[in-house]
């Protein structure tokens, strides 16, 4: 690897700062004088947007990093990509320091930061594929077993975070992320995906394009157009663990924070709203993987504002004691109209709307109940 002492981050091509290991084991950050100038906080709550040099609260939540950058590290899946491709390079991963894993990151990365110097790697053309073998091959590396075309996966999927193994294609001149099915998923996850979908989409949930892309050994695989690429621009993206410094591995969030959060960041009601909404969605329709990695936040260049993400990853999953990651009115489990409401009153959402919604969606999610009462 080049250098584990520091790095430079860009924004589309502008120089936003430098990260730096400090003595102690934190990474620091600074913004560039160019991008106070012309750019964003990229992290409003913990990297506001003045000269300053800034060292994380600790070591332990992301290992001394920032949770903005933190995001930009795959996780899941795409952790076990990284590893094994960097172990077919003849690098320990375990010997690989953060820092040089956003080199090998680079532009690769989920939103709109990119890193530099970068680790070169090959490059592979992700606009032709067979999807099918590559659903074998991501089931041979679950399997720990021999994977020829490692380059190629980790070209197409090592940036990507999430359990489910992915892949990154182009489709139509456009950027796609493609999912196969885990070892525990059942035969028609992308269905499933897909149904869920098409379901908050009609239930008011902004969700980004999708469809079910074909297969010859399965049912066929769930894709959904990328909302961090419009028109060849990069969009950044903030998960609410990144901005509340906090892991998405300990369940320590509950939607009562997450509507502050959105208000915090959006400074919009409407947007509290499609919190609101999206909450009420995952509870009726059985989304209990609904922690704080699951929900995002990006920047609009146009306005000059945070806004929610579109949602993602629905899909039916029971989590941790089959209880929500993100708990509700302090619930995991067995959640009352009464909490639901409860969470409206405590974020100024009117009630009104707050019952309407329910109404809403406990009707349209019906369609949903043959895959979590099965």
């Amino acid at each position: 690897m080049k250098n584990d002492k520091f790095i430079n981050v860009y924004y589309n091509n502008t120089h936003t700062g430098v990260l730096a290991k400090t003595q102690n084991g934190l990474i620091a950050f600074e913004y560039s004088d160019e991008f106070i100038q012309s750019g964003f906080s990229i992290s409003p709550l913990s990297l506001p947007l003045i000269k300053k040099v800034y060292l994380p609260k600790d070591y332990f939540t992301f290992q001394g990093f920032f949770g903005v950058f933190n995001d930009s590290l795959p996780d899941g899946w795409g952790r076990l990509i990284v590893d094994r491709y960097l172990s077919s390079k003849g690098i320990n991963p375990h010997e690989v320091s953060l820092l040089d894993r956003l080199a090998v990151i680079s532009d690769y990365g989920m939103g709109a930061l990119e890193y530099k110097p970068e680790y070169e790697v090959i490059e592979f053309d992700n606009s032709s594929y067979d999807l099918d073998k590559l659903s074998k091959d991501c089931a041979n590396l679950f399997e720990d077993k021999q994977v020829d075309n490692i380059d190629e996966l980790f070209n197409m999927a090592g940036s990507s975070g999430g359990a489910r193994p992915k892949v990154l294609v182009s489709y139509n001149n456009e950027q796609w992320i493609i999912k196969f099915a885990g070892r525990n998923d059942i035969s028609e996850s992308g269905i499933m995906e897909y149904d869920y979908n098409t379901t908050a989409k009609e239930c008011g949930i902004e969700v980004p394009e999708h469809k079910i892309f074909s297969s010859n050994i399965c049912h066929g695989y769930f894709g959904v157009k990328r909302f961090d690429r419009f028109n060849g621009k990069k969009i950044h993206m903030v998960s609410a663990c990144g901005l509340l410094e906090t892991s998405h591995r300990i369940p320590n969030l509950d939607y009562n924070q997450l509507m502050k959060l959105t208000f915090k960041i959006t400074n919009s009601m409407e947007e509290v709203k499609k919190m609101y909404r999206l909450m009420v969605f995952n509870v009726l329709a059985h989304n209990r993987d609904d922690h704080g990695k699951n929900f995002s936040y990006i920047y609009d260049e146009m306005e000059k504002r945070y806004k929610l993400s579109p949602a993602y990853d629905l899909t039916y999953s029971f989590s941790i004691n089959n209880e929500h990651a993100t708990t509700i009115n302090g619930k995991g489990r067995d959640i009352s109209v009464g909490d639901m409401l409860d969470v409206a009153k405590k974020s100024d959402v009117d009630i009104r709307f707050a019952k309407n919604v329910l109404k809403e969606i406990q009707e349209k999610t019906s369609v949903l109940k043959k895959y979590y009462q099965c």
